[in-house]
């Protein structure tokens, strides 16, 4: 008998709740194959089988919070786990024998359903094989053991159908909440009960709110420059390197060159203690099926525009396929959020504890605006810094935005550190 247990969650995570039994008690299992998903604050954890047997005994239930090391069930080790699935297997050789000459082609077309019986695949991997009637038998395991993960089900979907249902799957994990519908037919009023991450954000933006003296400086950034550079470059950069050129990596550069202008912006309070941050650890606010997530760009004031690209696009694909680690998560030094891509004009970001400054990005809107004395329409973004108080003053707030400004609307002036 082999105690499963819940493995270590990553730093600073003692517990987990047990999200979903993917085993039934009594059922056969492989080395490898998932048991249960555990849900944190930040992160799913599967946890595997090490070994082939049969699971004998859930001890928790969907819905339990256990900690770290904690009992989650037992597995009886064995050849029980490698027999179960053959009486299968002997089912479909059983027929030949009563059906006559003519049904000798059948027995050849019947292991192919049996074949797919044993297929190890990851809980996502099978709802998006559901969602594109993918057979998984025919998908390549690139997971632990041979296990087919997500990544695996749409590399495969590429790989065999046309481009445009391969590109709907992508936006979708942005937007599960809005068109959830809880109500059913009839009924005024459901109750659902939140997940441990759920819960944990609520708890992290009140310890925010009740942590940090917030103040909100705002300014507006005209777009017409960057959105000129970009145009120009984009074409070559994705034939050149593969990567998609977005404005958020000039973002990325302009705040990481204006937080070394202003060190105190990316600090840190600690006890009675300022902590300077002397590198730039660049969270980026992204939605993913979960929720919202802030994965980090490791040293981006050391990477160049390229680099910070092929991070950004590198994270919101593990985001959005599930695969976000504890580092990818941890670490952050100062966040940019962008409510635009949702069609935000303006807003209040609220700071990623402990951090002590967010940039909130908005929508790009052509608006009229004066220069040199003349009316002109140019395409007009707010920009919004919320900053913690008690260490940063409000002219040092409102000049860090001032030269994240400065920086978007002459670009040219980004090659010059």
């Amino acid at each position: 008998m082999t105690a499963i247990k819940v493995p270590p969650l990553g730093e600073s995570i003692v517990e987990a709740t047990v999200s979903r039994w993917l085993k039934k008690e009594g059922e056969a299992v492989a080395a490898g194959d998932t048991l249960v998903e555990l849900e944190t604050d930040k992160i799913t954890v599967e946890v595997p089988a090490l070994a082939a047997g049969v699971l004998a005994k859930r001890a928790r239930n969907e819905g339990d919070v256990v900690k770290v090391d904690e009992l989650l069930g037992e597995l009886t080790e064995g050849a029980a786990g490698a027999s179960a699935p053959a009486p299968q297997a002997a089912a479909p050789a059983a027929a030949p024998t009563p059906a006559p000459a003519p049904s000798a082609p059948a027995p050849a077309a019947a292991p192919a359903p049996a074949a797919a019986s044993p297929v190890r695949a990851s809980p996502a991997a099978q709802r998006v094989a559901a969602e594109q009637n993918v057979n998984l038998a025919a998908v390549a395991g690139t997971g632990r053991g041979g296990v087919v993960s997500k990544p695996d089900v749409i590399q495969h979907v590429a790989g065999t159908a046309a481009p445009a249902p391969v590109a709907a799957p992508a936006p979708a994990p942005a937007a599960p909440a809005p068109q959830r519908v809880l109500a059913p037919a009839g009924e005024r009023e459901t109750r659902e009960k939140m997940s441990t991450r759920r819960k944990r954000i609520a708890e992290n933006l009140l310890l925010s709110q009740s942590s940090t003296a917030t103040l909100t400086t705002f300014n507006e950034i005209d777009m017409s420059a960057v959105s000129a550079l970009r145009e120009r470059m984009k074409e070559k950069v994705e034939k050149e390197h593969g990567v998609k050129l977005s404005f958020m990596p000039f973002f990325v550069k302009a705040t990481s060159m204006a937080l070394k202008s202003f060190p105190v912006v990316n600090s840190q309070i600690d006890g009675d203690s300022i902590v300077y941050k002397n590198y730039v650890n660049m969270g980026i606010a992204v939605a993913s099926e979960a929720g919202l997530v802030v994965p980090n760009v490791k040293d981006a004031d050391r990477k160049g525009m390229i680099e910070v690209s092929r991070d950004i696009g590198a994270l919101a694909k593990k985001a959005r396929d599930g695969k976000l680690t504890m580092d990818d998560l941890t670490g952050g030094t100062f966040t940019i959020t962008n409510g635009g891509v949702f069609g935000s004009l303006v807003s209040t970001p609220i700071i990623n504890f402990p951090q002590v400054g967010i940039l909130g990005l908005h929508k790009t809107q052509d608006r009229p605006i004066a220069v040199n004395g003349q009316v002109v329409i140019r395409p007009m973004m707010y920009v919004a810094l919320s900053y913690d108080h008690r260490i940063i003053d409000g002219q040092q707030a409102v000049l860090f935005l001032v030269r994240v400004k400065e920086l978007m609307e002459d670009p040219a002036t980004m090659l010059i550190d």
